[in-house]
Parts: C-alpha cells; sequence; structure tokens
C-alpha cells in the first residue's frame, strides 16, 4: 500500500511569501503606489533637468542634487507603500485574520518586510535609471568614479530602506490613519524644512530620510558630521530598529 503524500504546510515561507504576493497584486493601492512612485522619482528628474537644467546651478554643482531631484517626491509614494502593506490589514481589522492563518507571526511579518523590500528595491533601480538618464540627456556630466559609485548604490537602496522603516513602524503604531498623518509629511515635508534651520540642523541631519539622502550627494557639506556612507549607513540602522520593533509589536499583539 502506498504512503499518501504530505501536504506541504500552509504556513511555509513559500506559501507565505505567495499570500503576500497575491495581496500585493489584487489591492490596487498597493500596486499602484510603487509606480507613482517610478514615474515621479523620473518624470520630474527629467522635467526639471530639460527646464532648468543649463540655468539652476542648484542642480548643477552638485550633480546628486540634480539627479536625484524626483526622488524628493517620489519617496512619499514609497512611504505610502510601505504603510499600507501593514497599515491596511489593522485599518479593516484583517490583521487578526492573518494571524490566525499564520501563527507563526515572525513568518507573516518577515514575508511583508522581504516583499515590500524586493518590490522597493524594483522601484529603486527603475527611478534610478530613469533619474541619471533623464539628467544625463540635458547636462553634461561625468558618469564614473566613486560619487557616481556611491549614489547609484544609494538610490536602489534607499527606497527599501524608507519601506522597511515605515513598515516598521506602521507595525508598531498599529494604526494606518496614525502612520499617515506621522510619517508621509515628516518624509516629505517636516524633515526637509527642518535641515534647513540652523538651529536644529546639527540634530535633523540623523533622521533616516536626512542621513541617507546625503549618501545621494556627490559634494560635501561641512555642517554634515558624517561621511556620506556612513549617512547610508545610519539609514540603515533606523530601519533595522524600525523592523525590530515592529516584530516585538506584532508578536503581542491581542487581535
Amino acid at each position: 500500500m502506498s504512503t499518501p503524500a504530505v501536504a506541504a504546510p500552509a504556513t511555509t515561507v513559500a506559501n507565505v511569501l505567495r499570500s503576500e504576493r497575491i495581496k500585493l497584486t489584487t489591492l490596487r493601492s498597493l500596486w499602484i503606489t510603487p509606480l507613482l512612485s517610478v514615474l515621479l522619482t523620473g518624470g520630474l528628474t527629467v522635467a526639471v533637468s530639460a527646464a532648468l537644467g543649463g540655468k539652476d546651478h542648484n542642480l548643477t554643482d552638485d550633480p546628486g542634487v540634480g539627479i536625484h531631484y524626483g526622488l524628493n517626491f517620489g519617496q512619499a509614494a514609497l512611504a505610502c507603500f510601505g504603510i499600507l502593506l501593514i497599515g491596511q490589514e489593522f485599518n479593516t481589522r484583517m490583521i487578526g485574520t492573518s494571524l490566525t492563518a499564520v501563527p507563526r507571526r515572525g513568518r507573516l511579518y518577515g514575508a511583508k518586510l522581504l516583499l515590500g523590500a524586493l518590490v522597493a528595491l524594483g522601484v529603486g533601480l527603475a527611478g534610478a535609471a530613469g533619474s541619471f538618464a533623464g539628467y544625463a540627456a540635458f547636462t553634461p556630466g561625468e558618469w564614473d568614479g566613486p560619487a557616481f559609485v556611491r549614489s547609484a548604490t544609494t538610490a536602489v537602496v534607499y527606497p527599501a530602506l524608507l519601506v522597511v522603516l515605515c513598515l516598521g513602524l506602521t507595525a508598531m503604531m498599529r494604526n494606518l490613519s496614525a502612520a499617515m498623518g506621522v510619517l508621509v509629511p515628516t518624509v516629505f515635508l517636516l524633515s526637509p524644512l527642518l535641515g534647513g534651520l540652523p538651529g536644529v540642523r546639527h540634530v535633523v541631519q540623523f533622521l533616516p530620510d536626512r542621513a541617507g539622502q546625503y549618501a545621494l550627494r556627490y559634494a560635501d557639506d561641512p555642517q554634515v558630521v558624517y561621511g556620506h556612507w556612513t549617512g547610508l549607513l545610519i539609514m540603515t540602522l533606523w530601519a533595522a530598529a524600525a523592523a525590530y520593533g515592529g516584530l516585538r509589536s506584532i508578536r503581542r499583539y491581542q487581535a
């Protein structure tokens, strides 16, 4: 008598990832926001470079400013994407169903983090390619050297770190509206404004988005107390801390 095949558990890593992928592709808000980020990141850089590339010295004195101009706007959509990946389930109370279906909470949370990071890496690659190509089409420059390599690498990695950061913080807040109301304005508006104020700039430069965006720049800023690669490391540490905090929050959550 042959032994019947044992079905794979529904909560294997592959199955959990597959279910999260299905959520991503079927919920319109989840797949539109990454596409919007690519369009804003590459499209606005092309538009601004075409209009002001030969006139605005801020875009050419430090090529990192001109190349990644569109990312200032595209990152808002990325922040929304990271928030929605888990915040939408808290908002609809479906997080309880998801945790029941996947009792190993770390596995569910890890699948969301991994999927979000992979999508964001794709967004970063597409957005960076569009930004560099758009800037180069209207502004002459050198496309090699350590600054170029660092800026291009950061442009691909930055979106993934931002998504992980926002997803982790949303898991800690357990509230979609609160996360949207705090994180998106902070990344899109408050942090850049505070970064221009002399009295608080020395503190604001250690915020994750400020540190990460400094790694995108070509030129040094004498008022920033760390190096470009250190800026990327600071953002990575913020993202790791948020991811860990979100994991602890998910494990303590009572549906």
